[in-house]
């Protein structure tokens, strides 16, 4: 009861504007996840083999890549509300654009524009509720945006499952998958109107002060502060190297080793994202009992057990329930690592550390998208992804090992929770 209470009372004193962006996030939640688990068997349904999958989401990571660290200065000279519409407008567009077009240049280009737009929607989003909370708020907060933002996650895997099976029994399979691909386009262009009505008041006095407390902080800080940065950084790329041979494939996985069907491919992914939902419980309680540090590390290394299940198993059922614990036990430990980096830079560098975090992770799923995608159309559908789980699961040893030995002297710390991208 106490429980209940103590969310209850955090959940009433949000400001319209966070309840709004609640209600942004779900739609757009919703609408990109129909889109992304269906988009891969879209470009399989036009004829085009594997690697136009990788090169489409290679593009597409290596733009948002690109985009991210511009984009974050954007939103600080123009204001959060105006780069979440921009950026959330022009990604519903070209989701609407990618479900009708055909061409394999126009393909790769629409997967490119949509890395950039993404951006900049992407990159706004947690400052938003930042700046429209109270510290002694943030910690719900942040958890309460992740568990809505998963919730409609799994909404939208599971809808372009059944919505792609339905319509397959009225039309052809290319059409059952391209007006799954409208509705959820439309889906995501509706949460911009809770964004349209978002109130922001920007102080530019504030803004100067910032400006001239970061000019005066000693060079020795910010470069330690840099150096810092840096060193999470190259963490962030191994694990996003590893997660980008894998994770964007998973449906074709599921679809090629054991004929799953789109709905249970659906189901699959999206059970994968409650169970994510479901680690952000456990990562709090690893954290109290071994530190940050050594929680992240725990986490990150009782995954892959079930990774190379995964990567083996000729039974769906064990398929499936090693690529759940690995997703559970795997991003449990992303919001820790992302507090403990929050905790370790100043306010003035904390969207520097951010962007370059998210930059570094979708510079590994651009380079590791064609290489995926070879191996598999090299070895096949059971070798192929054995061998790229394996080296992902190589990956992530390495990454974890690297994190423990670099920040093992960090003292722990109680900073609010962030949203970390899927691995």
């Amino acid at each position: 009861m106490a429980f209940y209470q103590e969310w209850a009372s955090q959940i009433k004193g949000y400001n319209r504007n966070i309840r709004l962006a609640f209600m942004a996030n779900i739609f757009t939640q919703i609408g990109f996840g129909i889109f992304m688990v269906i988009y891969n068997f879209y470009i399989r349904e036009l004829g085009y083999n594997e690697q136009i999958n990788g090169q489409v989401i290679s593009m597409t990571a290596l733009a948002t890549a690109i985009a991210l660290v511009p984009a974050g200065v954007f939103s600080d000279r123009i204001g959060r509300r105006k780069a979440m519409l921009y950026g959330a407008a022009a990604t519903g567009l070209v989701l609407l654009s990618r479900s009708v077009i055909e061409a394999q240049s126009l393909l790769v280009l629409a997967a490119f524009a949509t890395g950039l737009a993404t951006a900049f929607f992407q990159v706004s989003g947690i400052p938003w509720l930042a700046e429209n909370s109270k510290p002694e708020q943030r910690v719900h907060l942040f958890s309460i945006h992740f568990a809505v933002m998963t919730g409609a996650n799994v909404i939208g895997n599971l809808g372009g499952g059944i919505l792609t099976d339905l319509f397959s029994i009225m039309t052809t399979e290319l059409n059952s998958i391209r007006f799954t691909l409208l509705i959820g386009s439309i889906i995501f262009l509706i949460g911009i109107i809770p964004v349209t009505k978002f109130n922001e008041q920007r102080d530019p006095r504030k803004n100067r002060r910032d400006k001239k407390t970061v000019s005066v902080k000693p060079i020795f800080n910010k470069n330690e502060h840099v150096k810092i940065i840096f060193l999470f950084a190259f963490a962030q790329l191994l694990i996003g190297v590893g997660a980008g041979l894998v994770i964007p494939y998973l449906n074709l996985y599921f679809a090629d080793r054991f004929s799953a069907s789109n709905s249970a491919i659906g189901l699959i992914i999206s059970m994968g994202q409650a169970a994510t939902a479901i680690a952000m419980i456990i990562g709090p309680m690893v954290v109290r009992k071994f530190g940050e540090v050594k929680a992240v590390v725990i986490l990150q290394l009782s995954s892959l057990p079930f990774l190379l299940m995964t990567a083996y198993t000729e039974s769906l059922w064990l398929a499936a329930i090693g690529f759940l614990f690995r997703q559970a036990l795997m991003n449990a430990g992303n919001p820790i690592q992302m507090s403990l980096m929050m905790s370790k830079v100043g306010d003035s560098m904390k969207g520097l550390a951010n962007s370059v975090n998210q930059m570094v992770f979708n510079l590994g799923w651009a380079i590791m998208g064609p290489v995926s995608t070879g191996i598999v159309i090299k070895y096949g559908a059971y070798w192929g992804y054995a061998v790229v789980f394996t080296i992902t699961a190589s990956l992530y040893l390495v990454g974890s090992v690297y994190f423990f030995i670099v920040f093992r002297n960090y003292n722990k710390t109680n900073s609010a929770v962030k949203v970390a991208k899927t691995v």
